[in-house]
């Protein structure tokens, strides 16, 4: 019988755990990220078969490969049946570039595929034993809203959410801090970057360890593994034939999507590259370009801003899985092999005036309506295209991560109207807000955790 796979630490100062494991600690104790001993791949012949299965066939197909020997095959369907209840349309633009719309999950984001499933999966070994957990989460915009929605009203679970004051729409902040219930949230005096950082201390601080304290942030590797699904989703409904090679452009701010199109493609899905495509921190690029490494700080603050992200966590999954080795401050020990990686991936920093103007071109001209996250993408697929000739008949594929409608004062005010409102929008406005606001203090979170959480 195959043997579970184990996860070690990208700091390889941790033992390696099973995926509960990983799952419920979200950081690994040496501050690492989570990575699978092993990648498992996929036969010409079951991606093939992708094209007949629906989406919640697809992603149990795909996740029982890293959860194997660790939940009965029955269980894990009727989780992802249950999770995966909306529709991921693809939108044909021109020849064969397409959009492929994450946004109609119960938040309008991207990040529902994710957090429903992982919700599911931490609820289920939570209730295996009657354990609580304390979720802690930082959020640039729609991770926050998307984490709450998964995670709430569940007894066993309690979520704390942090978003920089500042760097969210009005809409995206109202669907964090209109739930109540078993969901807090925090409005810090800051940057995305540092809730994340506060995050980060909670989880490897001694003294809150009887807190019982997990991430659903993309750092957690339950984040990831069912952000592989929609690759693979979207490469069996548009492929003609057969290990055609597909491109993908992903909008990318702490590079968790991103992380899902690299394994996909260690998986087996047929890619030509991967673009990644970046707002003006364009700390990856750069190092993609020069081969040396500088975090922005602190983080500048785009209409993207759920992609405002100044040192992207899941780098240091990126640089592990290419051979090389990065902490969790952005050091790099070991370098990893540039040459391979940037055949893999093309990286691209697109400007907020590139922004705005795919927004309207996009509009005016293919009557393709997008969002600044999604503009990124689009953008940054231009670009290579631009850049790197190709056959008239290649297939792209282009992210978009949220709902335009949670980004209204911009689409009004470059095209002019008000996009309309999806379901899970509708009423928000009049919804009663509940948060607490925080200066950027470590202590003073831990004071607040101690307090509230003891």
């Amino acid at each position: 019988m195959e043997k579970p796979i184990l996860y070690y630490s990208t700091n390889r100062r941790a033992e390696p755990v099973t995926f509960r494991e990983a799952l419920l600690k979200g950081l690994a104790p040496d501050k690492g990220l989570f990575m699978p001993q092993s990648i498992p791949a996929l036969s010409g012949k079951e991606i093939a078969g992708f094209s007949g299965q629906a989406y919640h066939e697809i992603a149990l197909a795909i996740c029982r490969k890293f959860l194997h020997g660790q939940i009965p095959d029955s269980d894990l369907a009727a989780l992802t049946l249950d999770a995966y209840d909306f529709p991921v349309p693809l939108e044909p633009v021109s020849g064969r570039q397409y959009v492929m719309r994450l946004d109609q999950g119960p938040t309008a984001s991207f990040k529902d595929f994710a957090a429903r499933l992982m919700g599911r999966l931490i609820n289920y070994y939570l209730l295996q034993g009657n354990e609580k957990l304390l979720i802690l989460t930082a959020t640039s915009g729609d991770t926050g809203s998307a984490i709450a929605n998964a995670f709430y009203g569940l007894d066993n679970i309690q979520v704390l959410v942090l978003f920089p004051e500042k760097e969210v729409t009005a809409r995206q902040r109202k669907q964090m801090t209109t739930l109540g219930g078993n969901v807090s949230v925090i409005a810090v005096d800051g940057k995305f970057d540092h809730c994340q950082a506060l995050v980060k201390e909670a989880f490897s601080d001694p003294e809150l360890a009887h807190l019982r304290l997990s991430s659903a942030n993309s750092i957690n590797i339950g984040r990831l593994v069912p952000q592989i699904v929609y690759y693979f989703y979207a490469y069996s409904r548009l492929c003609r034939q057969a290990a055609e090679p597909a491109i993908f452009s992903i909008p990318s701010g702490n590079f968790g999507d991103m992380m899902g199109g690299v394994l996909a493609m260690r998986m087996g899905l047929p890619v030509k590259r991967l673009i990644i495509a970046t707002n003006e921190n364009d700390e990856f690029p750069g190092f993609v370009s020069s081969g040396a490494y500088q975090p922005i700080e602190p983080s500048r603050n785009c209409i993207s801003s759920a992609m405002n992200v100044g040192h992207p966590s899941n780098l240091a999954r990126l640089i592990d899985l290419y051979g090389g080795s990065m902490d969790e401050k952005g050091h790099i020990s070991r370098m990893p092999d540039m040459e391979r990686l940037r055949r893999d991936i093309f990286a691209v920093s697109i400007t907020e005036s590139e922004t705005r103007q795919t927004i309207r071109s996009a509009y005016e001209e293919q009557r393709l309506l997008l969002e600044p996250h999604g503009a990124v993408g689009w953008a940054g697929l231009q670009k290579y295209l631009a850049q790197e000739e190709q056959a008239p008949d290649q297939l792209c594929v282009a992210l978009e991560t949220a709902h335009p409608a949670k980004f209204p004062e911009e689409i009004r005010s470059i095209l002019g109207f008000d996009p309309p409102l999806p379901p899970s929008l509708e009423g928000i406005e009049d919804r009663k807000e509940s948060s607490l606001a925080m200066a950027n203090d470590y202590p003073r979170f831990k004071d607040f955790l101690k307090k509230n959480y003891s």
